[in-house]
């Protein structure tokens, strides 16, 4: 079972509810399916060989099918649906909801 989502706290009126048209999610969960499958496949391909084979798998098809492009994509598709008015702290919702996360650092090569 997915984990709850963290709580979103004072949202504006018009994200309390948001439309996605069908096209739009079918494109999202395309780019999702063939980031999930095919690390799986790798993970697979590769549970008895050594691992730095299979970090270096994993690396050139993460640069090689562009994941990074693929996500901003994601993202944007998502993102474009809130509406990005400023609330009383001048943080727009979307802004406020992930401002708490904890990106990697290269002090921490143990976060993921």
């Amino acid at each position: 079972m997915p984990d709850l989502p963290k709580p979103a706290t004072a949202l504006l009126a018009a994200n309390q509810q948001i439309e996605l048209p069908g096209a739009i999610a079918l494109e999202i969960m395309r780019e999702i399916e063939f980031m999930l499958i095919s690390l799986r496949k790798i993970s697979d391909h590769h549970l008895y060989t050594p691992m730095d084979e299979f970090d270096k798998t994993v690396t050139d098809f993460v640069y090689g099918a562009r994941f990074p492009q693929r996500l901003a994509k994601v993202r944007a598709l998502l993102s474009e649906r809130f509406d990005n008015s400023l609330g009383e702290d001048d943080q727009g919702d979307v802004e406020r909801y992930v401002e708490d996360l904890e990106f990697w650092t290269p002090n921490d090569l143990s976060k993921p």
